[in-house]
């Protein structure tokens, strides 16, 4: 597939998995708000029952109801179906959703209390959510299925590379069978004469991992499943490193192993990164509450910033002609485009003017960067040393295409100049922020400096490192340390 084509289909996949999400979150949405006045009448009659009265606040109820607004739309961006492992059992489905929802409950507590909404009865928050639970997860259970005979129709697919012996027939063929699971094979790596003489009319055998790098760059790929009953740990180290250049998933799936995900992932042992088998699932308890504070945190922020957005684009339009905003596809998670969105601080042309200023490139690299960039308005400059230019990219992180902390996000010809190493980067949600942006004078940072720290970032993640990231950014933005 060439990268035209490559673009293409991932727009059409990134289309259907959007209409299929927001169908899901619509019906979630009706689902929380019926289970809303359930919860009231239930509470409101075990309290006559025990001759309590509930002093009814009417703004409280209001804000408390919009709260679980908030708090549903939050989960539905973290557990969302499309999201869901594909071969996910309904038992462990449900275990996911008991624990997404007492974290919900928490969190409605802390809120409760933090706000002093004591109007609320804790009886009314403790039966709340496990009511919405029962209601909404009745709703998933449907959908998962539904989602199945999607899947099995050939949406919504994740596209593998399986590494194959004579032993891996029996996966390859529940990967055929079980359509309902969404996997398609792109190729079989295999040196087998059975597995090449029964598959070789169905799929692109390989004889050998020699071509697996061009397979990576020429075609949309997921995962590299490596499928034998023998490990080669020579084999399985190489192909690691050429997965993690280029950001994709590599799984152990062994021909004895169960069908659930076992994961590889790189631990340091004596000083000495090993490979591990690692027995978690994939959206453990730190990245889920990482995706719901990114969410929280971005609802609330657009909320509150309103007002200030509004003055920030009436100035830019008093400033100069042109749009509010700057719009530019950028490349996300493993290649996926999306469209990024800043507020605007160059002039309306200033796409165009780029390439006679390209020679003056202050950045090494194939990023552009220029210290006093003729195309920047005054008002622009402002914006840029605060970090306030990337306010509308929270848009985003609602969305679920960016997080608030993480590498920044290129556009696409910086990524066609990326050496294989570097496009590590795009194996995890780009960032509104992260180590590059809060370092003083950061446009004087060489370019291997950059994709140094990025990957750093990536090797170390934690919700810690996060958070401190996060509190120097608004240390950037007050004492407008950046350029």
């Amino acid at each position: 597939m060439d990268n035209s084509g490559k673009v293409k289909f991932l727009k059409w996949e990134a289309s259907q998995e959007r209409m299929l999400k927001l169908t899901m979150d619509f019906l979630e949405f009706v689902m929380v708000l019926i289970s809303i006045p359930i919860a009231y009448i239930i509470t409101t009659s075990i309290l006559s029952y025990f001759n309590y009265s509930w002093r009814f606040d009417i703004y409280q109820f209001a804000v408390f109801s919009i709260l679980i607004m908030i708090s549903w739309f939050v989960l539905s961006q973290v557990i969302s179906m499309a999201k869901l492992p594909r071969s996910q059992r309904y038992l462990t489905l449900f275990f996911h959703f008991v624990r997404v929802n007492f974290l919900n409950l928490v969190v409605l507590l802390i809120l409760r209390f933090v706000l002093g909404l004591h109007a609320i009865p804790l009886i009314f928050i403790f039966l709340l959510v496990p009511i919405s639970m029962i209601i909404t997860y009745a709703i998933r259970l449907l959908a998962f299925k539904k989602l199945k005979i999607y899947r099995a129709s050939g949406h919504n697919l994740r596209h593998v590379i399986v590494i194959a012996d004579s032993c891996s027939a029996d996966i390859i063929d529940r990967f055929i069978s079980q359509k309902d699971w969404g996997f398609k094979i792109n190729s079989i790596v295999s040196g087998s004469g059975s597995i090449r003489r029964k598959y070789g009319d169905k799929f692109d055998i390989q004889p050998d991992t020699s071509r697996i790098k061009d397979i990576l760059d020429n075609n949309v790929i997921d995962e590299v499943i490596y499928s034998k009953k023998h490990i080669d740990n020579e084999e399985i180290n190489n192909l690691v490193e050429i997965c993690n250049e280029v950001g994709v998933i590599f799984r152990l799936q062994s021909c004895v192993a169960p069908d659930d995900s076992v994961y590889l992932q790189l631990k340091p042992v004596n000083n000495h990164k090993q490979l591990a088998l690692v027995d978690i699932p994939s959206n453990n308890m730190p990245l889920l509450i990482k995706t719901m504070a990114d969410i929280y945190f971005s609802i609330t922020a657009v909320i509150l910033l309103f007002p200030f957005f509004l003055l920030i684009a009436l100035i830019i339009k008093f400033e100069s002609r042109g749009p509010v905003f700057f719009k530019q596809e950028r490349v996300g998670l493993r290649g996926r485009k999306f469209k990024l969105y800043k507020f605007r601080t160059m002039v309306a042309d200033a796409e165009q003017l780029m390439e006679k200023l390209r020679e003056k490139n202050e950045m090494d690299g194939p990023t552009f960067k220029m210290k006093d960039d003729p195309r920047i308005t005054r008002f622009g400059k402002f914006l840029r040393k605060t970090g306030l230019d990337e306010f509308p990219q929270l848009f985003n992180v609602i969305a679920g295409q960016m997080s608030l902390i993480g590498p920044r996000p290129p556009i696409e010809s910086e990524v066609k100049q990326y050496e294989r190493w570097q496009l590590r980067r795009l194996s995890v949600k780009p960032g509104i922020t992260c180590t590059w942006q809060i370092i003083p004078n950061r446009n004087d940072v060489k370019f291997e400096k950059w994709m140094a720290l990025d990957l750093q970032y990536i090797d170390n993640w934690s919700l810690a490192r996060d958070i401190k990231l996060f509190f120097k950014t608004i240390g950037t933005m007050f004492f407008a340390s950046g350029r």
